[in-house]
């Protein structure tokens, strides 16, 4: 299964404690070869370049994976966005892909791709670390922050219409069997890194249905694991605690619906490093997962050698210690925050330094 963060004091992100029982790989390496196959969604604007520093570092580092890659271009079929066949039989034939960024039109009818894959392949969790990078400083010191986010309906159904003109109606969808696949993997998931509190967000005393049924559900739950206390939190009051104090959630995994889950979790990313840039992801269902960098895709500095391939090679290593291969991942997850930490001419531009993204990429491959 995906590796969560250490406890504090650690300077990995990700730990090697036992795996949850749920969402936990299942694909074997090619007998003839000893390399497992990755589907690769390099992405849009930034995404080939950065997609092109961890296939350079991974090659560096010997690790036993060969890529294929996936062109996931949407097709729209009867008004619905759908992904292209041969890259839904090249992920489901893997059970694992890396993604770079992806582009959505806005305001032209077509569901999010993000929203499309996750759909497609049943990742009902996303996994969201967020952790203080050792040798950079940001505002907040200690951060070490896990959230899990309901990932496949809420608002993010997709469910509007016009109820008459200039007004119209969004159905935020919540049913108990997504909320209790999320909300049981969070219990697992805290036990499995030994962290003894899991964390509702909601906003029941508003929608007492919907976040009621989601917190609810949480409560039953909780009686099968007696080890684990659950607390439940009012949104805002959640956000106001974590900005105020990050240190009181490191003993924390937060679970909470979609749109709550998608604030909080780039909330998280900017008290602990202050960009998206530095940020790893994992979206996990019960076969396959998906791990992606949550930045966009920056058509502004696409082809100029200035993004940063941080967030993806993070994500890139939460896939290979969910794929257990826990020594290559510790290999270039050392290489990477060393350089972060070696000072501003290894730091890309967003980091307030002045290295390219194959500088960067370089700089890495020689710490390996």
């Amino acid at each position: 299964m995906f590796r969560a963060q250490l406890a504090r004091g650690s300077r990995r992100l990700l730990s090697t404690k036992k795996q949850p029982s749920i969402g936990r790989f299942t694909g074997q390496p090619d007998a003839s070869t000893g390399k497992f196959t990755v589907s690769f969604i390099e992405g849009d604007g930034v995404g080939p370049e950065i997609s092109k520093s961890v296939k350079d570092i991974f090659a560096e580092a010997k690790v036993p994976i060969q890529w294929e890659k996936c062109d996931v271009t949407p097709l729209f079929i009867n008004g619905l966005t759908t992904i292209p066949e041969p890259a839904v039989k090249s992920i489901n034939k893997n059970l694992i892909a890396l993604k770079g960024p992806l582009a959505t039109p806005i305001g032209k009818g077509h569901r999010s791709l993000n929203l499309t894959l996750r759909k497609t392949f049943g990742l009902f969790a996303n996994v969201r670390p967020a952790k203080s990078i050792e040798g950079y400083k940001t505002p907040y010191d200690n951060v070490d922050l896990v959230l899990i986010r309901e990932n496949t309906e809420g608002e993010y159904s997709g469910i509007e219409h016009v109820v008459a003109p200039g007004v119209v109606q969004s159905i935020k969808l919540i049913t108990k069997d997504a909320s209790e696949r999320v909300i049981r993997y969070a219990f697992e998931y805290a036990r499995a890194i030994d962290r003894p509190i899991v964390s509702v967000v909601h906003k029941s005393t508003i929608q007492r249905l919907a976040d009621g049924l989601f917190v609810n559900v949480a409560k039953e739950l909780a009686k099968e694991y007696p080890d684990i206390k659950l607390q439940t939190e009012l949104l805002d009051n959640a956000v106001l605690s974590v900005v105020t104090d990050p240190a009181k959630y490191s003993d924390i995994v937060t679970v909470c619906p979609n749109l709550y889950g998608d604030i909080l979790s780039d909330l998280n990313s900017g008290l602990s490093a202050g960009s998206l840039g530095l940020t790893p992801s994992a979206n996990i269902g019960h076969k396959v997962s998906i791990f992606e960098a949550v930045h966009g895709s920056a058509p502004d500095i696409a082809g100029q050698n200035k993004a940063n391939p941080t967030a993806l090679l993070l994500s890139s290593v939460m896939m290979l210690n969910h794929m257990g291969l826990t020594e290559h991942a510790d290999k270039i997850e050392k290489a990477v925050l060393s350089t972060i930490a070696s000072g501003p001419e290894n730091r890309t531009a967003d980091l307030a330094g002045s290295a390219s993204t194959s500088s960067f990429t370089e700089a890495v491959m020689k710490r390996l």
